[in-house]
């Protein structure tokens, strides 16, 4: 795990960004592709303005695959659905091919939609391990990330998969990259900035495990990079 402790969230933003681009060139010249998923939320909005306006000529976005690490229930079509703020900040401005693009098909419902997304990423690493090259998140102020929501079943789920789970603290059914799949990735890079963060930070990072309280520290891997801003960081005692 590796903490990178910018002032301004300008900086972490444009640190993630050169990451991204470097993964991307590396994945590439190994394997012909990248395959990355996605965060929702509001923060990766600027992450993906920032890819298409400084490294849209320098990622080779013909090779690249976009899926989603959790997805809202909701239509594609509505304002809450993460593809479709991907779709309108990234996939679109950067002309993406469709078919290079991987969306939770919600229209099926909420446990349909986890199962055919699952068979959708065996089929996408052909029956092998799905290992991203890799995986974006965010972190919320209750230390969620994903949709591994505090107190909930799908944090004891040992399977690589996509789950579904009604999370009763936004009144809504989600779907979910589960904590194995997510730690298969390469790289894991968490996106977080802001004062209210802080708390979720050092309970990830700092406090004695307690994955119900605080699932996000389900998140181990070779290579887990964190992107944060002072206020994020502020309440580690560890820098």
């Amino acid at each position: 795990m590796t903490l990178n402790v910018f002032n301004t969230d300008t900086e972490v933003l444009a640190a993630l960004a050169a990451y991204f681009a470097d993964r991307a060139k590396e994945a590439i010249e190994a394997k012909d592709r990248f395959a990355v998923a996605l965060s929702g939320g509001s923060s990766p909005k600027k992450l993906h303005e920032l890819l298409v306006s400084e490294y849209r000529d320098i990622i080779e976005w013909n090779k690249v695959f976009f899926f989603f690490g959790d997805e809202r229930d909701v239509p594609l079509t509505d304002s809450q659905s993460n593809y479709l703020m991907a779709k309108q900040t990234l996939f679109d401005p950067l002309g993406i091919d469709p078919a290079h693009v991987f969306p939770v098909q919600t229209d099926l419902g909420a446990e349909e939609a986890a199962k055919q997304y699952t068979e959708k990423i065996a089929d996408f690493f052909d029956g092998e391990k799905a290992e991203f090259d890799l995986i974006i998140l965010g972190l919320g102020d209750n230390s969620h990330t994903a949709s591994l929501f505090p107190h909930t079943s799908v944090l004891h789920d040992e399977s690589a998969s996509v789950q579904a789970l009604y999370i009763d603290e936004v009144k809504m059914n989600r779907i979910t990259f589960t904590a194995p799949l997510i730690n298969n990735a390469e790289h894991i890079a968490f996106l977080v900035y802001g004062q209210g963060k802080a708390e979720a930070v050092k309970h990830i990072l700092e406090d004695d495990t307690n994955v119900e309280e605080y699932p996000a520290q389900l998140i181990k891997s070779t290579d887990v990079q964190w992107f944060l801003d002072d206020p994020a960081a502020s309440a580690l005692q560890k820098r």
